[in-house]
């Protein structure tokens, strides 16, 4: 994508979203969709609506030339008629709008459960991993993976999909991660090494979403973690074909 392309994001109040939008705010002209919660900085076209409403989300596509969907309920445990109305219909909605406007570049939010169930099973989870998803949420975003390859498919949209790993956009993760290893905190479904190999730091987060925007690809799923020691996933294709360079690492922050 250019400088200066108009890029929609969904779930732009999120913590990645934040993230990306503060990151790449000079280099790309933002549209943000946002749900219940606002931003501060009033300098960026703002839509107000929900994803499962497909005239919101029609009118949050309409004029961007690309869209970053961020939008979800990302909670692991989060209840049906939640995973339904948010990742589903909402995911669908997106990328139907997206048909309609003709826009010609997606980069769709997945999830490290999306193969949840092989992270627990296996040293490091590859690119050629069949899916595995460990909850609902999982499941809603096989759904989305699936749609996306249809899309693309179908109507030729370029859409990238990451399965992202553990975000947290903290100055100081060792905090996060010391509650975990001490057993203060307890995650549902991994171990605090898994947290450890899954974590991607915020800034290497935006960087992967704008080489995803970037990339001359036209369809792909790739893992998103930073450069940690131990590592769940295998990002070699992420590096080569999106052109990432993760900057920070897990076992750095350890103290």
């Amino acid at each position: 994508m250019p400088y200066g392309m108009k890029v929609l994001v969904t779930g732009a109040s999120g913590r990645i979203g934040r993230t990306f939008v503060r990151e790449y705010k000079n280099f790309y002209k933002f549209k943000l969709m946002l749900h219940k919660s606002s931003l501060e900085d009033g300098e960026f076209e703002t839509v107000y609506g929900d994803v499962s409403n497909f005239n919101s989300v029609l009118k949050a596509v309409e004029g961007v030339e690309a869209v970053v969907h961020l939008a979800a309920d990302a909670r692991v445990e989060a209840d049906w008629n939640s995973i339904l109305h948010s990742n589903i219909i909402g995911t669908y909605n997106v990328f139907e709008a997206a048909r309609i406007c003709n826009v010609k570049k997606i980069v769709y939010a997945s999830s490290n459960h999306a193969c949840g169930t092989l992270v627990n099973e296996r040293d490091i989870v590859g690119p050629d991993a069949p899916v595995a998803p460990d909850s609902l949420y999982g499941v809603s975003k096989v759904f989305g993976e699936a749609l996306a390859h249809y899309y693309h498919k179908r109507y030729g949209i370029s859409i990238i999909c990451l399965r992202i790993g553990i975000c947290r956009d903290l100055e100081d993760p060792s905090e996060f991660f010391k509650e975990y290893l001490s057993g203060k905190k307890v995650h549902p479904t991994y171990s605090p090494e898994k947290i450890l190999g899954l974590w991607i730091s915020a800034r290497d987060m935006a960087q992967l979403i704008h080489k995803s925007l970037e990339a001359d690809v036209k369809f792909g799923i790739f893992y998103g973690i930073s450069n940690n020691r131990h590592p769940v996933f295998d990002i070699s294709e992420t590096r080569i074909k999106l052109g990432y360079s993760p900057e920070d690492c897990a076992e750095n922050h350890l103290k």
